[in-house]
């Protein structure tokens, strides 16, 4: 007998209808078959399947058995397509085909004991089902939390193959998950870290109140622990919280590459990624022979940091510019095209040179210019032209370290940072979550103009500094974002003056 059961694979961050066919014929040889583009995950779950149905109690069919995932032209890969087949054997077997098949999606991994094991992308199968027209989703347990935030969808927590059996039968019944976004928003969106931390450092604080305010990206250059990686680690903490749409988009992402917390429901923090220096670049930016997400996507709509910024391959770094640019990265391969969101702040750090004391009054630095040279060499000119902000982080003094006095706090930040943001999107309108940093050309030329002393500070600045046409842009961006955490319509030839501050490695060009 031929069964039919709804289910979902994954595509990247999306999820896509998949139907499960199971047909259990009393001619040809026994043998089990799966057809329909799976990949060796799926390949190899025939026997683990075959081995839940026994442990539970079950029979397995013993005949020639084909099992068809539709559409034929979709890969499909992972365990989450073990629970589908497994149901779909045992009814195809039985010769009865519950109503509920028609009414819910279903995914899920077994184990070889019959029980679920959670799966990747449960809020995108969750999603998917929803805009498909089903009633409800059927999965294990530990994702029902996650698959819960989808309102209008019934979400049938199961433990084992053997309850979603006795469901599916109406021989047994599973109240649907439910979940309190306002309360689980509230107990997930606390930081641990604060700007309090961090000792002294002002001026450093003042550029990242810049940063986060018109979403721009820094470079911090100071010798080893100056607090480099612990303001990093604290900018998302002035940020403004995360929206419920972009905590679904940053949750979508986590799950699919497996890196949100079993029985978690959401992200509502934002993710701060800080890979090593030796990373691949399909560790980075995404990639394999089946797509993943890399770095710049699992920090989407939060902090990228890369340490060490030098000692990055340079050929790495280079792949960096297009989600700089675009906020996104696409991943081609020869069987499909995966776009993933990677819209992020990034934030790096390097020392001023190879011991890292170059210029440190207590510390005697030990490289010849020609090794600094070349240490500053290692990042491109082009990757630089696309970071806003270049920070000079200077050691902290004894007494700065001592002061029993916390300087500025993250709240205090914050409320500066929101402040400049309603500005922006009173000015951009439409484009209401555009910010200063992701303006165009025609928006610079409309949103930045400059008085007569302002045009002589930056022409000096562009002839001295030799600052090409995008560092020109960045540096009106960044200006206008200062005059927004000033509260003025205009901005002044201090603005303009800070904001050329702020691009310490072009004087080094």
């Amino acid at each position: 007998m031929l069964a039919s059961l709804h289910s979902v694979t994954l595509a990247g961050i999306d999820a896509v209808a998949c139907e499960v066919e199971v047909n259990v014929s009393s001619r040809g040889f026994s043998m089990t078959q799966i057809v329909g583009l799976p990949d060796a995950a799926v390949k190899e779950s025939l026997e683990r399947i075959r081995t839940a149905i026994i442990n539970c109690g079950f029979e397995s069919p013993d005949r020639r058995t084909i099992v068809n995932l539709a559409p034929a032209d979709v890969r499909k890969e992972g365990p989450a397509l073990d629970l589908p087949i497994a149901l779909g054997m045992l009814f195809a077997e039985q010769g009865v085909l519950p109503d509920a098949l028609k009414r819910f999606v279903v995914a899920g991994e077994l184990a070889l004991d019959g029980r679920t094991r959670p799966v990747r992308g449960a809020l995108s199968m969750a999603m998917c089902a929803r805009g498909g027209g089903f009633d409800g989703l059927l999965l294990p347990r530990e994702n029902a939390g996650e698959a819960a935030v989808v309102d209008g969808l019934e979400v049938i927590p199961v433990g084992s193959l053997t309850e979603a059996v006795g469901f599916l039968t109406d021989q047994c019944s599973i109240e649907p998950a439910t979940l309190d976004l306002a309360d689980a928003f509230a107990k997930a969106s606390q930081y641990d870290v604060d700007f309090a931390d961090v000792r002294g450092q002002e001026f450093c604080k003042r550029a990242f109140t810049i940063a986060a305010a018109g979403g721009h990206n820094v470079l911090m250059v100071g010798p080893p622990g100056s607090g480099k990686t612990l303001m990093a680690k604290c900018l998302p903490t002035i940020l403004p919280p995360l929206t419920l749409d972009e905590s679904l988009e940053t949750t979508r992402i986590w799950s699919s590459a497996g890196k949100l917390a079993v029985g978690a429901a959401l992200m509502a923090t934002r993710p701060v990624r800080t890979p090593h220096h030796s990373a691949s670049a399909a560790a980075l930016v995404g990639g394999g022979s089946i797509p993943q997400a890399g770095e710049v996507s699992l920090s989407h709509r939060g902090v990228l940091f890369l340490d060490e910024f030098p000692e990055f391959q340079r050929s790495i770094l280079e792949t960096l510019r297009q989600p700089l640019e675009d906020g996104c990265i696409t991943i081609a391969r020869s069987h499909s095209t995966v776009r993933y969101p990677a819209e992020f702040m990034l934030v790096a750090a390097m020392n001023p040179c190879p011991c890292g004391y170059l210029g440190d009054p207590r510390r005697r630095c030990g490289c010849s210019p020609q090794h600094v040279e070349r240490y500053a060499s290692r990042v491109s000119g082009p990757l630089l032209d696309r970071i806003d902000l270049h920070v000079l982080a200077s050691a902290v003094p004894y007494p700065e370290l001592r002061n029993a006095r916390p300087g500025t706090d993250s709240r205090e930040m914050r409320a500066r940072v929101l402040a400049a943001r309603d500005r922006q999107q009173c000015r951009f309108g439409p484009h209401r979550s555009m910010l200063n940093a992701r303006m165009g050309p025609r928006f610079v030329r409309r949103f930045c103009p400059l008085d007569a002393t302002g045009e002589t500070i930056l022409r000096q600045a562009m002839d001295e500094l030799g600052l090409s046409a995008r560092a020109h842009d960045k540096v009106l961006r960044v200006a206008r974002t200062i005059a927004d955490l000033d509260d003025s319509d205009a901005i002044t030839a201090h603005h303009v003056g800070e904001a050329i501050q702020y691009r310490q490695l072009d004087r080094r060009r």
